[in-house]
């Protein structure tokens, strides 16, 4: 591999803002201008519209920008990464999953990476002892991929296999 090409991760998501949430902020930045337009010249009407969008651009694309990578014995989830070897069990949550690890099964130590419009997500515990962190719950689009990394990357998919768990 040439020195500057960067290996491929395990695993790469990203988890986007929806569609529907564009949609909703370029309304909200019309309604601003139309607004505006009525009550100043064109020109302020433009700038409250200009500092309106690039406003909700840099919000969305800083809120959907969070990634989520395994790879190089790394777990990267938004600005957080730990060593995958202080890792423990990859737990694929489904809706109702998700929800209840969030709020009524939550522990208040646990490192979130949540977004609303994600409702799966995968609960990865930490066996690290000198960490207070008892696990991460990461949102996810494709729990079941997220979890088979983290096996794969903690070694846990080969230690199953050997003792014909999976």
């Amino acid at each position: 591999m040439p020195p500057d090409e960067a290996p491929r991760p395990d695993y790469h998501e990203r988890l986007h803002a929806p569609l529907r949430w564009w949609v909703q902020g370029t309304m909200l930045v019309a309604s601003a201008w139309l607004a505006a337009a009525v009550a100043m010249p064109v020109a302020g009407a433009l700038a409250v519209a200009a500092v309106g969008l690039a406003l909700m651009t840099a919000f969305l694309l800083g809120y959907g920008g969070a990634r989520i990578v395994v790879g190089g014995g790394m777990l990267h989830a938004g600005p957080a990464a730990i060593e995958t070897g202080l890792l423990g069990e990859a737990t694929p949550l489904d809706a109702d999953g998700t929800r209840r690890q969030a709020g009524v099964d939550a522990d208040a130590r646990a490192y979130l990476l949540l977004r609303p419009f994600v409702k799966t997500s995968v609960r990865v515990e930490v066996t690290d002892p000198a960490d207070p962190t008892p696990y991460w719950l990461l949102s996810s689009r494709h729990p079941e991929a997220l979890a088979s990394a983290l096996d794969v990357a903690t070694g846990r998919l080969a230690a199953r296999q050997l003792t014909g768990e999976d």
